[in-house]
């Protein structure tokens, strides 16, 4: 991408609407502007014009001019509002780019925008999250995100650990003022704490990632013990068949929804069980899989039935860690033992319980983090983040452990790397092509 070439994009998502715009940035977007409406327009003022190419009368509305560097890239950038129709424009956009721009690509302006400093690499990503949000929540975070909560976490970390990095090398640069700088408590707490800090902050991160990409919970547990009753639950719908006929579920059934403003991927299950059935064994199969791979297990009991052989039946399977076992069919039985926190009574068929469930799936996902304040995060930020903690927690041990300074100063060098990453102080061209290209046409 050439940054001194003018660009140019359809702004306004696809389809027909009462308004589109066509946004223009790069040095010759007035001289383009004046060429199709012969008006010099003043910044920041709308104003009202026809929109002709070579005389030909295209379109009309209103044109607005963001000059450099007050402009979301940093450079001249002017916004076309004509109507909202496809064809009108397509016909526009290639007016544009007949007087002198180029087709953007996905992603440019937002490009431009951090590469001329208005934006960091964390705030670029959150205007994909922002406009991408499936839920309330998940925006809330991509905003403060794009506010910068998340850069000036990392900011303020960076700072301590800059910090720390400066007086060990400065002890080791210097040895002549006998600095026993291994011995030193104080930098030895400022070190633990910044390993707090950053695992803190990671906890954070791991929680805005599920605000982000959403969670995935898979129901299992045997034949009719009411699995895609309480998928129906979940979608407020008729989603799944529910029958009296055991394994009348199949193959995995997949629904998107949000619960208390997270979104989530819920996902029933073939019913597991002993069968010569190959098309059941292969549902089986499949259920298996979604136990390996989802966030959050629902396992299913008929507390009506046999509890304990249920459970036994289901004893090998691969839980994974975050499982809460739903003793269905309350409203004709009770399961008389006393509950675990991560158990419930419910009843599919009257809804009895459902809300405790919601909340106990919510208490599981959010742990000690609070949502209403969270911001959004990438698997990118994740790696990095834990690639910084890993680099600290060997420097807190070569540090206290091995009294090894020169060690420490390579490991606290490659932390703040990894975390110079996340907001783009250090990066790479393939990185940004990578992150950039996810982005829409326009942005």
């Amino acid at each position: 991408m050439k940054n001194h070439d003018t660009i140019a994009a359809i702004a306004t998502a696809p389809g027909v609407g009462g308004v589109g715009i066509i946004r223009i940035s790069g040095e010759k977007s007035l001289d383009i502007c004046q060429q199709l409406t012969n008006k010099s327009p003043k910044p920041r003022q709308a104003i009202f014009s026809n929109f002709k190419h070579k005389k030909k009368l295209i379109d009309e509305g209103i044109i607005i001019y963001f000059p450099n560097p007050y402009s979301f890239t940093g450079e001249d950038v002017i916004e076309l509002q004509a109507h909202g129709g496809p064809v009108i424009l397509n016909m526009l956009l290639q007016a544009v780019i007949k007087c002198g721009a180029r087709q953007a690509q996905a992603g440019e302006f937002s490009q431009r925008a951090f590469l001329n400093d208005k934006i960091d690499l964390v705030q670029a990503e959150a205007i994909a999250d922002l406009i991408s949000s499936s839920t309330e929540q998940a925006a809330m975070a991509a905003q403060r995100s794009l506010q910068g909560d998340f850069s000036k976490k990392i900011s303020a970390i960076l700072k301590q650990l800059i910090a720390l990095r400066v007086w060990i090398e400065a002890a080791i640069d210097f040895p002549e003022e006998e600095i026993d700088f291994l011995a030193d408590k104080l930098q030895q707490r400022k070190m633990q704490d910044l390993h707090q800090t950053i695992k803190h902050l990671l906890s954070q991160a791991q929680q805005g990632e599920l605000l982000n990409k959403g969670v995935m919970i898979g129901i299992v547990g045997q034949p009719n013990v009411g699995k895609s009753s309480i998928l129906n639950l979940f979608t407020r719908n008729e989603t799944a068949i529910v029958s009296d006929i055991a394994g009348t579920t199949r193959d995995i059934i997949k629904e998107n929804i949000n619960i208390q403003g997270i979104p989530v991927l819920i996902i029933d299950t073939a019913g597991i069980h002993i069968t010569e059935d190959k098309v059941e064994q292969e549902g089986i199969k499949r259920a298996k899989q979604i136990l390996q791979q989802a966030d959050i297990i629902l396992q299913i009991i008929d507390s009506s039935k046999n509890i304990e052989q249920q459970k036994s039946n289901l004893a090998d399977l691969p839980f994974n860690k975050r499982k809460i076992t739903i003793y269905n069919k309350s409203d004709i039985s009770s399961y008389n033992s006393q509950l675990a926190d991560n158990e419930l009574e419910l009843s599919a068929k009257t809804g009895c319980g459902f809300d405790l469930l919601e909340n106990k799936i919510i208490n599981m996902i959010s742990k000690e983090n609070n949502i209403e304040s969270s911001f959004s995060a990438r698997s990118r930020h994740i790696s990095q983040l834990q690639k910084t903690l890993e680099n600290i927690s060997i420097a807190e041990h070569n540090f206290i452990n091995n009294q090894a300074g020169e060690l420490v100063a390579e490991d606290l060098r490659q932390a703040q790397e990894s975390l110079s990453q996340i907001t783009g102080e250090f990066n790479s061209d393939d990185l940004l092509g990578e992150i950039f290209s996810s982005f829409c046409i326009g942005k």
